[in-house]
């Protein structure tokens, strides 16, 4: 996929995020200064309120993210880019090639977000995103493409570079390179693709820092519908 195909989709797939309102209560980020304070206008620093979510919560998380709505979308999106690339060529045109790609994107996800909760429970990290309660735009940005890389873990959720978050891209288009795409295709393929496959979840992360929409919206329920005795995030900035 050529990159402005690859920034198209990344504008289709935050403008989906602001569909009507379905979910539950997301929980803000951590804020904290050195001396252990609260600080809450400090930016992007750890926060008392944290807790760790259930194991209800983050297998509802999964069950989103890996078979609801947003990855439906999101592999119809990118069927569409493939066709008018035509790629693979092999798949020809025509309501079969689409099904063909939509089936391959919509796998990929599935194997890619598997991969991710599986890896994070092994590696005890809280793989849920939580919002920055920074302000600005550039810290907030900021926030957005470290938590693409890392993960919550321990009771105080401090944060650390995550395996799972970096492997879990690269697997699922392995997967798609040596599971069903055609025989030309080799494990560079599937490296490449991997690196379009990480760029597009950072940018579901910005989607989900800048265009979050209420404690009620679907946006609310991608990686964070996790009630666990977080504050009430209408009052967060």
């Amino acid at each position: 996929m050529k990159m402005r195909g690859l920034m198209l989709l990344l504008l289709a797939i935050a403008g989906v995020t602001v569909l009507p309102p379905l979910a539950m209560a997301q929980s803000p980020a951590d804020s904290r200064d050195s001396s252990g304070a609260v600080a809450s206008t400090t930016p992007a620093q750890p926060d008392l309120t944290y807790m760790r979510p259930t194991q209800k919560t983050k297998l509802r998380n999964y069950a989103f993210d890996a078979f609801g709505p947003y990855p439906i979308v999101g592999a119809g999106l990118a069927a569409g880019m493939h066709q008018a690339y035509n790629s693979p060529p092999e798949w020809k045109q025509g309501a079969e090639g689409y099904g063909k790609r939509i089936g391959s994107d919509f796998g990929i996800a599935a194997v890619t977000t598997t991969t991710r909760y599986a890896l994070s429970e092994a590696f005890h990290e809280d793989a849920l995103y939580y919002r920055c309660e920074c302000k600005g735009v550039f810290p907030r940005l900021r926030h957005a493409v470290i938590s693409t890389f890392t993960a919550r873990r321990g009771d105080d959720g401090h944060r650390v570079f995550s395996i799972p978050a970096l492997v879990a891209p690269y697997a699922g288009t392995m997967t798609a390179i040596y599971g069903w795409y055609p025989g030309r295709y080799d494990a560079m393929d599937g490296f490449r693709m991997g690196n379009y496959s990480l760029l597009w979840y950072a940018g579901g992360n910005v989607a989900l820092e800048f265009l979050y929409s209420g404690p009620h919206s679907w946006l609310s329920r991608m990686h964070m519908n996790n009630r666990h005795g977080a504050p009430d995030p209408g009052s967060n900035p």
